[in-house]
């Protein structure tokens, strides 16, 4: 996963809402019967660009942990994203090597789980106070068959981002739904022909889920164990269809769209090249930094019906204890301090990553006012990808990006490559049991 030297908001969107490392296939993990109460505790957190913010929060929360275990030391290890899968296997491979705690890709939990690296702290988490403050998606995000695996991070979801010069000199509405959306993209176009209208990316698979959801598509129905591909359903099809015709000479061109990945299409708004862009709240400080500063506003997506917004791609990063921890109680313990409501508000502050308690998202938005759309769409209802270890291989594979291009190119109509589609992700389902 390639990370941006921009910014380090910048670097949460290729952190947080693409973190979909491939779990290990076999394992030989299993449950430590030991529950220390001193030693030493090791931890695992993702390494971002401008790391410095983050080690700051992280070193408080460790002074203060340790001052409240005397005989504990805590030992905290940045690793690369970028190698974390192979980490990550030799982790659960071997105990001797695994970290007591560990930062993962809200993505990665079904995986996780499936190779029994992830310990189960559904009765911990339940007492713990400042759990019922959890935004519900982020809490589907560490559960798994009813089980919770972890504490969930930070939070990140996108949204709208237009030009409100270029708006204000054609005289445009803000599209109040998917069809509007269209039809102002190609009025963009039309008048400034140098603008993508709405800039949209063939490999950005969380800028056109929304179009599916919206139009009452999923991904995959079913449960864990048992989940079936639904992209090629008659309202998936229609959401597939939605998005796939943005990529026209009269919106976003083919021959330049179809290989844009988010972090593509959020460079080319910050750059002044699009009059509306799909953004998270993780892209902020990248468009406060290009040309359009001071030029642009942020609403959340609408809808298939006029005033609604359309559901968003819950991603983020979770914290978890591994089962191998030989210190449980302090390893869950210093989990819930990592993730605890105090962090969350100084990673904002630090990194602006986005709480995943409610309540704290109402207070950072109260106090910055460019979270609010984001904080409107959380609360009208996010969607999270299928909790099944098949979503990794999925994933890797590019399954999604491949149906989208294939469409684009005309190489298959959208039947055909949703159908496709729907075969490869059935297939990767099956063979993760």
């Amino acid at each position: 996963m390639k990370r941006s030297p921009r910014s380090p908001r910048l670097a949460v969107l290729l952190t947080a809402l693409v973190v979909t490392a491939c779990a290990p296939q076999t394992s030989t993990n299993s449950a430590s019967d030991k529950d220390e109460k001193s030693g030493t505790l090791r931890v695992w957190l993702f390494q971002e660009v401008g790391n410095k913010p983050k080690e700051k929060v992280v070193d408080s929360v460790v002074t203060a942990f340790r001052k409240a275990h005397k005989d504990t030391k805590v030992d905290v290890e940045y690793i690369p994203i970028e190698t974390r899968a192979q980490r990550v296997k030799a982790a659960f491979n071997d105990p001797k090597s695994a970290p007591d705690v560990m930062e993962y890709g809200n993505t990665d939990t079904a995986g996780y789980v499936k190779d029994g690296g992830l310990l189960d702290v559904t009765k911990e988490f339940g007492a713990w106070s400042e759990a019922k403050d959890t935004d519900p998606t982020a809490k589907q995000s560490v559960t798994v068959d009813g089980k919770v695996y972890g504490a969930p991070f930070y939070v990140g979801v996108r949204a709208l981002y237009y030009r409100t010069d270029v708006f204000k000199k054609l005289g445009l509405d803000v599209p109040k739904s998917m069809a509007e959306l269209a039809s102002t993209a190609r009025r963009i176009r039309a008048a400034e022909p140098e603008l993508y209208g709405l800039v949209v990316g063939g490999a950005y698979t969380y800028g056109a889920m929304p179009f599916v959801w919206a139009n009452g598509g999923e991904l995959a129905t079913g449960a864990a164990g048992s989940y079936t591909s639904a992209i090629d359903s008659a309202a998936a099809q229609k959401g597939i269809k939605a998005y796939t015709s943005l990529f026209s000479d009269d919106n976003c061109p083919a021959a330049k769209c179809a290989g844009f990945g988010g972090n593509d299409t959020i460079t080319a708004f910050a750059a002044g090249k699009a009059g509306m862009a799909i953004g998270g709240d993780f892209s902020h400080t990248a468009v406060e930094a290009g040309k359009v500063k001071g030029k642009y506003a942020v609403v959340p997506l609408p809808g298939v019906a006029p005033g609604s917004i359309a559901p968003a791609f819950a991603g983020g990063n979770n914290i978890g204890v591994l089962k191998s921890t030989s210190h449980r109680t302090l390893a869950v313990e210093l989990m819930e301090q990592l993730s605890s409501k105090k962090t969350q508000t100084s990673m904002f502050d630090a990194m602006g990553f986005l709480p995943t308690f409610t309540d704290v998202r109402q207070r950072v938005a109260a106090r910055e006012p460019y979270v609010k759309p984001f904080a409107r769409t959380l609360g009208a209802g996010t969607k999270f990808v299928p909790a099944s270890p098949g979503w990794s291989q999925i994933d890797s594979s590019l399954v999604l990006p491949t149906m989208l291009q294939e469409i684009i190119s005309g190489k298959k109509d959208v039947a055909a490559a949703s159908k496709d589609a729907a075969a490869k992700m059935d297939e990767a389902f099956g063979s993760a049991g």
